[in-house]
């Protein structure tokens, strides 16, 4: 299997994944089949559309809609197993990968259009969690983003750690790599040892 196949079949495993924690939550607030799919494209699809929208790129599942039908697949995957699913400790560490996955991918795409390094940094968190924070908000859930779980901020770290690997004239697949690794280690000390970014005392 070569490299450019093994990414696009993680990035097709990350769809699949974030599509099925959209589903869960749109179960979780009872809405019926038409709801769980919605929920589940926004983080399938959401960041990824809201970057290239901000570039002025063409939005990328328009060409690619094998992307579409896993986000569908995913969503009815938690509709009928939501129940065994909830507490499939594998499903956290696939999301984790595919933030991570999301992530560079998005930071990758900033930079090679050009841009310096505070929008590549802000396209590949946007890329990894935008869509996560989309779906929680069209649900009506506190966005945990933003409260409680170091997730954006390995998305953030990752793409910094491509940036500069990109910078230092490293070869593109090892800068890729080591911004997915960085990324991914940071989520996974996270799940591992619970935790989370300070908050103010007051």
């Amino acid at each position: 299997m070569t490299a450019d196949l093994l990414l696009l079949f993680a990035d097709r495993i990350g769809v699949f994944v974030f599509a099925i924690s959209g589903g869960i939550v749109a179960v979780r607030k009872q809405m019926d089949m038409f709801g769980v799919i919605v929920l589940a494209f926004l983080p399938a699809i959401g960041g990824g559309t809201l970057r290239d929208l901000i570039l002025s790129q063409p939005v990328f599942w328009l060409e690619d809609t094998q992307t579409l039908g896993l986000a569908v697949a995913g969503g009815f995957t938690a509709f009928f197993f939501h129940r065994w699913l909830e507490n499939f400790r594998p499903l956290r560490w696939a999301d984790a990968f595919g933030m991570a996955l999301f992530a560079v991918t998005g930071a990758a795409k900033a930079m090679s259009l050009g841009f310096g390094w505070p929008v590549v940094l802000i396209m590949g968190t946007m890329t990894a969690s935008a869509g996560g924070l989309l779906r929680d908000v069209v649900a009506n859930e506190e966005p945990l983003l933003l409260k409680k779980d170091i997730y954006a901020t390995a998305a953030l770290m990752g793409s910094l750690v491509y940036f500069l690997l990109k910078l230092s004239a490293v070869e593109e697949t090892f800068a890729f790599g080591g911004g997915l690794l960085a990324a991914f280690m940071i989520r996974a000390l996270a799940i591992i040892f619970k935790l989370s970014l300070p908050r103010s005392p007051f």
